[in-house]
């Protein structure tokens, strides 16, 4: 087998654990917080023994890039725990959809970033977006718990957002599994004091479903994810990662039973469609620079 062949196999793989990940909002019988805490628990110990069995440093060039990875994990910390919130309101096909607004949101925060300016197709992506998000929500009221975790997935999506302009520009020349590893600990430091069931007292279904969200769902699709960019273009990596909603969805169906509405699939359609168009246009005009903006670490 080819190494290019070889690579497209790992990044589907990739692609489908994150997109798994999303079940454990609803597998974990635990509120968004405490899931994201245990979760990052796992994914920097695991991620900790990758880095070191394939022989690569754990410290960082310098201080200034110390202060910029707590900063980087602060951000993707509260990513997360949002982006879990989200799928525990709204559901976990609609939640996902929701967050995937962010590929049209980076477009429209990269100027605060770049001198790059917004184009009128980055305008009708937009749009396009709005719309497909209107046909998801069921009514204009946040007192709506599907409402709210719609608003509550597209906050998540800015989050990672910003995350992934704020890597791109000062964090770029180290790899996803190294960012992470910094990322995932920050994280869990940070939100560990607002746990509310500790340790001693998780169920042990629960431990079992963190470490595997930790561990399969977390560290190692972000080792393949970045394993399969040695033989695979920006635009390649950026597409298929666009097939995480759908991956997400199908999972949620066959695993839990959950069965999006016809209006949920059209919205998912018209969400999904410009995200992959501004992966495209992003990653064809940028190969080497936009991976980290458009690609899907999560």
């Amino acid at each position: 087998m080819r190494p290019e062949q070889t690579s497209l196999i790992y990044l589907h793989i990739a692609v489908l654990l994150f997109g798994g990940t999303a079940l454990f909002s609803k597998l974990i019988n635990l509120s968004a917080l405490d899931i994201t805490v245990y979760r990052t628990g796992v994914a920097f110990l695991v991620l900790a023994a990758l880095l070191k069995l394939s022989g690569k440093k754990l410290r960082l060039a310098n201080g200034r890039d110390y202060l910029i990875a707590v900063l980087l994990g602060i951000v993707v910390g509260l990513h997360w725990v949002t982006y879990f919130a989200g799928m525990q309101m709204a559901g976990i096909a609609t939640g996902i959809i929701a967050f995937f607004t962010y590929p049209v949101i980076t477009v429209f925060l990269e100027p605060l970033f770049t001198k790059q300016r917004i184009k009128n197709k980055d305008v009708v992506s937009a749009f396009i977006v709005l719309f497909g998000i209107y046909l998801l929500i069921p009514e204009a009221n946040i007192g709506n718990q599907v409402t709210l975790g719609i608003i509550t997935g597209i906050f998540s999506g800015a989050l990672f957002a910003t995350r992934n302009l704020l890597q791109k520009r000062f964090f770029a020349s180290y790899s996803g599994p190294h960012t992470m590893f910094y990322q995932t600990l920050t994280a869990c430091v940070m939100l560990a004091a607002f746990v509310e069931v500790k340790p001693s007292a998780l169920p042990s279904q629960d431990v079992y479903y963190i470490l595997l969200a930790g561990a399969v769902f977390t560290a190692i699709p972000h080792a393949l994810f970045a394993s399969s960019l040695k033989h695979l273009s920006a635009t390649t990596a950026g597409l298929i990662s666009c097939l995480q909603p759908l991956y997400g969805t199908l999972l949620a169906f066959m695993l839990l039973a959950e069965k999006p509405t016809i209006m949920t699939l059209l919205g998912g359609v018209l969400v999904i469609s410009a995200a992959c168009f501004e992966t495209w246009s992003i990653t064809r005009k940028k190969p080497h620079a936009s991976i980290r903006a458009s690609g899907c670490q999560r």
